[in-house]
C-alpha cells in the first residue's frame, strides 16, 4: 500500500493542475446536482420495534385526516395575583383568543379552556389547546404569526400568557459567539503548530471542500435515499474534524520529510505513502464505527452514520490527492517563516517536547499506568447512574416560553401534567367497544401513580379510542417510567377483561421512555460490533495482538470518563451552574451512542498516527523503548494540536442556550481531552514500555492468515533520496513569491 500511495502522492504533486481541476469539477457535479434535486423529505423519526411508534401508527391509521405528530401550541393563561381567571374580563379575552386562534386554514381545532375544564382547582391557571393539520416544519407564517398576535392581544390585557408545544418552539442555536471563537482558536492552533499561515490555512480550506462535496451529495441523493435536512449534521462535524486531521498528518510528514533533505515532489510522495497510510486505516476505523449505528436500529440514526461515513471516506480521498496537489502549489510556503528565510529546514528535532515526556513516561510506566486507569475508573463511576430520557421544555432556559409554560402549567395542575400518557385503544375485536373502552379507562384510573384520565376520544368508525392519562409525577422522573411499565405489566389482565380490545402507551412521555431504553439495549452490541471490528483492522495495521487490545481498552476508558463527566455535570449537577446548566435531569438517550461514534473515531486518528510512528521505528530497527520515543518525538505535536482543534471546535457548542446542545460539546470536548492527553499520552507508552517485545508479537498462523499491508513504508526504504531541498533555490523563491 505505502508504494501505491507514494506513487500517488508524487503523481498529484506533478499533475496538481489536473487533480485540482478534478476536484472542482467534483464539487460543481455534486453542486448542480444538489441544486436539481427534489425537496429533501421531511425527517425520519420513527422508532421501530417500539411500542410507542406502533401506538402512532395506528393512530394515523383508524383516524384519518389528522396527524399523530401534527403541530400543536398549548397556550397557558395565569391571571394577576388576586385574581380568578374565571372572572368575567379574564374569561372574554381568553375565549376571544381562542376564536381568533381557530381561525386558519391549517388549523385542525382550538379548544377554549372552559370548553375543555382546563382550569386549575384554585381557578388561577388555564390552558387552550390548538391543533394543526400539518407537521411544525410545514406551518406557513401566516399560521405563525395569526398565533403570535392573538397571544400578544391578550397579554395586553394584563393576563400572563406563554406558549408550549410544537407549533411556535425556538429552533436551538448552536454556539453562537463562543463557537467563532472556537473555530478562532482552531486556526491560532494550528498557526502556532506549523509557523505559516499556508500550512495551517492548508487543512482548513481541503477539509471545508470536502465537507462541500459531502453535503452536496447528501442533498442530491436526499429524494431518492429519504435523507432529510438534519441527516448531514453528523457528517459536517466528523467530515469537518477528521478531514482537518488528515490534511495535518500529511502537511507534517511532508515537512519532516523536506527537513531530511528530500525534493518537495519526493516528500509529497512519502508523505503520502507514509502517513497517507495511516490516514486510511484511521479512515476506516472511523467509517467502522459510522455504520455500526446501524446496530441500533433507528433509521434516522443508520443514515446519519453512512452520510457521516460518505463523509469521513471524501476527507480521506482528499488527503491522498489534493494535498499532494497543493504541496505542488505551493512547496516552500507549508514550512516555517525560519525555513522559509534561511533555507535550512528543521522539523522536530531529536531532544523536542514530546521525546522529553515519552523518556518521563518510558522511566516510570507503572505509576503512570496506574494513575491514569484509576484517575479515569474514578471519573467513570457516575455512570453506574445513567439515567437516559429526552429533555424537553423542562430543560430549556428560563428565558424561554415554553419553559416558562412547563412551569406554570406544573405549579397549577401538578408535575405530571405536563407528561400525560396516551392510551390508544384498539376494540375492533371487542363486541361492545364503549364498553371496553370504559373498562381500559377505569383500570388505568385506578392505577397507583395516575391522577386522572380524560374522557375517551373515538375514531369516526367506532372501533379505536384515544385518552390521556396524567401521571403524579413529573416526565422525566424515575417514577413516571415505573408507572408506564406498572401499567404495560398488568395489561394482560386488563385486556382479558374487555373481551377482544388491546391498548397501548404512547404520548412524548412514554416514547421518550422507550427510546432510551432501546438505546441502552443497543449500546453493548454496538460496542461489541465496532470495537471487535477496530481491533480486526488494527491486528492488519499493527501485525500485533497486544497492540489493538490496548487502544480499545485505552478507548473505552476515555468514553465511560466522558460519559461519567457528562454524567456528574447534567444530571447530578457537579459544576452545572458554572457552565450555564439551570436544569439538571436525564442524560440524552442518543448521547451514548454519538459520544462512542465520534469519539472512537477521533481516538483512533490519534492512535494510528501515534502508534504507526512506533511501528514504522520498530520495523526500521530501533528498540521497543527507542520506538516509543521516536513515535512521541515525531507524532505527539500533531496529536496534541489536532486534539485541541476538536476540543476547541466541541468547546464552542458549550456556549449554547439549549442544554441538550451544551451537553454534546461538553461531553465531545471532555472526550477528546481524556483520549488524547491521558490514554494517548500516557496510557500508550506506559503499557508498550511494560510489554516490550511482546507488544509488536503475532502467531505465526494468524500472522500468514491476514493481509499484509506496508504501513510503515518499509519498501520506500528502497528509494533513494534525492538533493537536499535548500539546494533547490527556485523553490525558495516560489515561496517567497
Amino acid at each position: 500500500m505505502a508504494t501505491f500511495l507514494y506513487r500517488l502522492g508524487r503523481t498529484a504533486f506533478r499533475r496538481r493542475w489536473y487533480v485540482a481541476l478534478m476536484w472542482v469539477a467534483v464539487l460543481c457535479a455534486v453542486g448542480f446536482g444538489a441544486a436539481k434535486a427534489p425537496a429533501a423529505p421531511d425527517p425520519d423519526n420513527s422508532m421501530p420495534g417500539i411500542e410507542s411508534q406502533k401506538a402512532f401508527d395506528l393512530m394515523e391509521q383508524r383516524f384519518p385526516g389528522t396527524t399523530a405528530n401534527g403541530a400543536n401550541a398549548r397556550i397557558v393563561f395565569v391571571a394577576p395575583d388576586g385574581q380568578k381567571i374565571t372572572a368575567a374580563d379574564n374569561k372574554k379575552t381568553i375565549n376571544k383568543l381562542v376564536a381568533e386562534a381557530s381561525d386558519g386554514s391549517q388549523v385542525a381545532a382550538a379548544v377554549s379552556p372552559f370548553q375543555a375544564k382546563a382550569i386549575s382547582k384554585d381557578a388561577t391557571t388555564a390552558y387552550a389547546t390548538v391543533t394543526y393539520k400539518v407537521k411544525p416544519d410545514d406551518l406557513t407564517d401566516a399560521s405563525k404569526n395569526a398565533l403570535k398576535d392573538a397571544i400578544a392581544q391578550a397579554k395586553d390585557s394584563g393576563l400572563t400568557v406563554e406558549v408550549g408545544g410544537t407549533a411556535l418552539a425556538t429552533t436551538p442555536a448552536a454556539g453562537g459567539a463562543s463557537e467563532g471563537i472556537g473555530i478562532a482558536i482552531a486556526a491560532v492552533v494550528l498557526i502556532i503548530t506549523f509557523g505559516s499561515l499556508t500550512a495551517a490555512g492548508l487543512p482548513l480550506l481541503t477539509a471545508l471542500l470536502g465537507v462541500g462535496v459531502s453535503m452536496a451529495s447528501i442533498m442530491a441523493l436526499s429524494s431518492a435515499f429519504g435523507l432529510s435536512s438534519t441527516t448531514g449534521t453528523l457528517a459536517t462535524m466528523l467530515g469537518l474534524a477528521c478531514g482537518i486531521d488528515y490534511a495535518v498528518f500529511i502537511v507534517s510528514r511532508y515537512r519532516e520529510e523536506r527537513a531530511k533533505g528530500h525534493t518537495p515532489q519526493e516528500a509529497a510522495g512519502l508523505a503520502t505513502g507514509t502517513a497517507g497510510s495511516a490516514v486510511v486505516f484511521a479512515g476506516l476505523t472511523v467509517v467502522i464505527a459510522l455504520a455500526g449505528l446501524s446496530v441500533v436500529g433507528i433509521p434516522m440514526l443508520t443514515k446519519m452514520g453512512l452520510a457521516a461515513a460518505g463523509a469521513v471516506m471524501a476527507g480521506v480521498f482528499i488527503a491522498l490527492s489534493l494535498v499532494p496537489a497543493l504541496l505542488g502549489f505551493w512547496p516552500g510556503a507549508v514550512l516555517s517563516r525560519r525555513a522559509r528565510k534561511t533555507g535550512e529546514i528543521k522539523e522536530g528535532g531529536e531532544n523536542n517536547g514530546g521525546s522529553r515526556w515519552a523518556r518521563f513516561v518510558l522511566r516510570r510506566p507503572l505509576p503512570v499506568l496506574l494513575l491514569s486507569v484509576v484517575g479515569l475508573g474514578t471519573l467513570a463511576v457516575p455512570v453506574m447512574d445513567l439515567q437516559l430520557g429526552m429533555p424537553g421544555d423542562e430543560a430549556k432556559p428560563t428565558s424561554t416560553t415554553e419553559r416558562r409554560a412547563y412551569d406554570d402549567l406544573a405549579e397549577g395542575f401538578g408535575p405530571g401534567f405536563n407528561g400525560p400518557l396516551s392510551i390508544v385503544v384498539d376494540a375492533k375485536g371487542a363486541q361492545d367497544p364503549k364498553t371496553a373502552v370504559k373498562t381500559i379507562e377505569e383500570k388505568i384510573g385506578s392505577t397507583k401513580g395516575v391522577v386522572s384520565v380524560s374522557p375517551a376520544r373515538f375514531n369516526p368508525a367506532g372501533d379505536t379510542a384515544v385518552f390521556s392519562a396524567v401521571p403524579s409525577t413529573a416526565p422525566t422522573d424515575t417514577k413516571t417510567q415505573d408507572l408506564v411499565k406498572t401499567i404495560r405489566n398488568e395489561r394482560p389482565a386488563t385486556e382479558a377483561s374487555t373481551r377482544g380490545a388491546s391498548f397501548e402507551v404512547t404520548g412524548t412521555t412514554a416514547l421518550n421512555i422507550d427510546v432510551a431504553q432501546k438505546t441502552q439495549n443497543a449500546l453493548i452490541p454496538y460496542l461489541i460490533v465496532v470495537v471487535g471490528l477496530a481491533i480486526l483492522l488494527l491486528m492488519v495495521v499493527f501485525r500485533s495482538v497486544l497492540v489493538p487490545i490496548k487502544a480499545a481498552v485505552g478507548f473505552l476508558l476515555s468514553v465511560l470518563a466522558a460519559l461519567g463527566s457528562v454524567v456528574a455535570v447534567f444530571q447530578w449537577g457537579w459544576l452545572a451552574s458554572l457552565l450555564g446548566v439551570e436544569t439538571t435531569g436525564p442524560i440524552m438517550s442518543l448521547m451514548p451512542i454519538f459520544l462512542v461514534g465520534i469519539v472512537f473515531g477521533l481516538a483512533m486518528d490519534y492512535e494510528v498516527f501515534l502508534v504507526a510512528r512506533m511501528r514504522e521505528a520498530y520495523v526500521h530497527g530501533d528498540i521497543p523503548r527507542q520506538a516509543v520515543e521516536s513515535g512521541f518525538r515525531h507524532s505527539a505535536r500533531v496529536v496534541v494540536a489536532a486534539a485541541l482543534i476538536m476540543m476547541a471546535v466541541f468547546s464552542g457548542f458549550i456556549g449554547a442556550s439549549e442544554s441538550m446542545i451544551k451537553m454534546i460539546g461538553f461531553g465531545l470536548a471532555i472526550a477528546v481531552l481524556f483520549d488524547a492527553f491521558v490514554v494517548r499520552m500516557a496510557f500508550v507508552p506506559a503499557v508498550l514500555a511494560l510489554l516490550g517485545k511482546a507488544a509488536w508479537w503475532m502467531p505465526r498462523r494468524l500472522d500468514r492468515l491476514l493481509p499484509k499491508v506496508d504501513v510503515e513504508g518499509e519498501a520506500l526504504t528502497q528509494h533513494p533520496a534525492v538533493a537536499p531541498a535548500h539546494s533547490d533555490p527556485a523553490t525558495w523563491e516560489s515561496a517567497r513569491a
